[in-house]
């Protein structure tokens, strides 16, 4: 299950997003030791946290634990490769009201790597149904190298904006994925397409 919507009555609303923050603590500070706030010592989030982001969190159906989820950010407001890492494209950071950014990809690390498989094709296809639903027609982001091999290979249209560049303990790249009609098509080709009913959660400062 995906949160959808704008907090809509039926969905899990803060619930949701306190077990995704928790699980991006888990993930970027405690397994790969990004230097990044942290909130009650339990939550990950930062200053592109704000009303504008959108969350697409895939929960489990039965216990509603967090899963997966990615902050969606659209490029017109404040976000991180358009303020942070702008040096990563080499023609400058893409914007424009069709163009968001994709971050904070997570798989919550208390699966086993089929349910991380699994939980991976479900949210890959629900950004891509998000975006075609949205009038989204590319995402740009920000990757590990080794993660961006990985994305290229999903079955969309993914190209580099830059050289890969080195950032403190790792290798990243910025990245740009177009979406049309061929995505859903492309995804499925590779066995990544997992479709799911979706909601999705807004943006702004939850109450933790």
């Amino acid at each position: 299950m995906i949160a959808q919507s704008t907090r809509a009555p039926d969905a899990p609303g803060d619930a949701a997003l306190r077990g995704m923050f928790a699980a991006r603590k888990q993930v970027f500070i405690d397994q790969l030791k990004w230097d990044l706030p942290v909130l009650d010592g339990r939550f990950e989030l930062d200053q592109f946290d704000t009303p504008d982001a959108r969350y697409l969190i895939l929960l489990d159906p039965h216990d509603l634990r967090h899963r997966a989820s990615a902050r969606l950010l659209p490029t017109t407001a404040p976000h991180l490769l358009g303020d942070i890492y702008p040096h990563l494209c080499t023609d400058g950071p893409p914007t424009g009201t069709s163009m968001w950014e994709i971050s904070r990809f997570c798989l919550d690390p208390a699966q086993t790597p089929d349910e991380r498989r699994d939980a991976r094709n479900q949210l890959v296809t629900a950004i891509a149904d998000y975006a075609l639903n949205n009038g989204i027609n590319e995402y740009a982001g920000i990757a590990e190298a080794g993660w961006y091999h990985s994305i290229s290979k999903f079955g969309w249209v993914c190209r580099t904006l830059g050289p890969v560049h080195r950032d403190t303990n790792c290798r990243i790249v910025a990245f740009n994925i177009t979406i049309d009609e061929d995505t859903l098509p492309g995804l499925k080709r590779t066995g990544t397409y997992a479709p799911l009913m979706l909601k999705y959660e807004e943006g702004g400062e939850p109450a933790l």
